[in-house]
């Protein structure tokens, strides 16, 4: 297989990881939908001192989850939010529903997206593309408290 001509690398960028910082950010949500914690992270990142390394998100919850997605146009969201309804639709006769109908529903959603992210700081910034945002997704009906650890491990200012 030839190899493709248009690719390119910065060089190589090392640092020793010397610190350590976590904190628990906390989200009442108002029911199903996306939460941008961007300007959120990008504060945490900030106060640690943070210079290079990496930040880690994990929401310590089973019917909520955490993605990466388009910032300009809501509409990808609202499209989100409906594509994740046709896949786990709270009225498809599931056995779990402990906690009402919306329950194994958002116990799937969670499953099909992701509980933790990872995302690299460079100089001092998280290094989100142009149009990427950070969300919280609500898979819940009814408001939640969420809670959600942040962690900075890499070299500090």
């Amino acid at each position: 297989m030839p190899s493709p001509k248009s690719l390119s690398r910065t060089t190589l960028s090392t640092v020793s990881a010397d610190t350590i910082v976590s904190s628990l950010l906390t989200v009442q949500t108002s029911g199903p939908g996306f939460v941008d914690l961007t300007a959120e992270v990008a504060k945490f990142v900030r106060e640690a001192g943070a210079k290079e390394g990496t930040v880690a998100l994990f929401v310590r919850h089973t019917s909520a989850s955490l993605s990466i997605q388009e910032n300009a146009d809501p509409s990808v969201l609202n499209d989100l939010m409906t594509a994740l309804d046709r896949l786990a639709p709270e009225n498809a006769g599931w056995s779990h529903d402990t906690e009402g109908p919306d329950d194994m529903p958002a116990h799937i959603k969670t499953m099909l997206t992701a509980t933790s992210l990872q995302i690299p700081v460079l100089n001092s910034e998280l290094a989100l593309g142009t149009w990427q945002a950070i969300y919280l997704i609500e898979h819940r009906s009814r408001p939640h408290r969420r809670e959600i650890v942040l962690q900075f491990v890499g070299a500090g200012a």
